[in-house]
């Protein structure tokens, strides 16, 4: 229930209008990744996605921004996201194992490998999390999506998001080539987000 409210809230206050141009909505496992400019971009994302699809993917978010207080509700009720630390608490903690649990259990995900807002159009360099899971798990599908407008939709330091249309664009998959390494393959990545601009 919470879920699908959310989603119609989006909806009704920035639109997430998908456009799909280099892949469809399909029932695949998947890990959407895309550019981070906006508190709304993970409300934005999620919602472009079909009900069928966004049943099964789960945003990944911070747990020191989104494990407390209302915020954690919605985390947990709305989106059920993948809670992750941004810092180890010990040497060995692999900041990645959650996310695994999730792949292992069939889910997909939504993450934003820059790690942090950004308020320029293009991405900044993607942390190397994402090729990690690529090297992890090729059987599932990488999909660069550029989100436009959401840094107007709701600029920092606001609370009420402005009445702009949000356009989520979803490119095509970009697969973990034989040998290639974690800098050529961020930098592609990149650049496939950056091409959906």
């Amino acid at each position: 229930m919470a879920s699908r409210l959310l989603a119609g809230l989006a909806h009704l206050f920035f639109g997430a209008y998908p456009r799909w141009q280099g892949s469809r909505p399909e029932p695949r496992q998947r890990i959407y990744f895309a550019n981070h400019a906006s508190h709304i971009d993970t409300v934005a994302l999620w919602a472009a996605l079909p009900p069928p699809l966004r049943a099964r993917t789960r945003p990944v978010a911070a747990r020191d921004y989104w494990g407390h207080g209302p915020r954690r509700w919605l985390a947990r009720h709305g989106f059920n996201a993948v809670l992750i630390d941004r810092q180890r608490s010990t040497p060995d903690q692999d900041l990645l194992e959650p996310l695994y649990q999730a792949l292992d259990a069939g889910d997909s995900l939504i993450l934003f490998p820059e790690g942090t807002r950004n308020h320029d159009i293009h991405p900044q360099a993607f942390k190397s999390g994402l090729f990690h899971l690529a090297r992890r798990y090729p059987q599932v599908e990488f999909i660069a999506v550029y989100l436009d407008n959401a840094r107007r939709c709701l600029p920092k330091g606001s609370l009420v998001p402005v009445p702009l249309v949000c356009t989520v664009r979803f490119g095509a998959p970009v697969a973990l080539r034989p040998d290639e390494d974690k800098d050529a393959f961020l930098e592609r990545a990149r650049a496939a987000v950056v091409a959906l601009a």
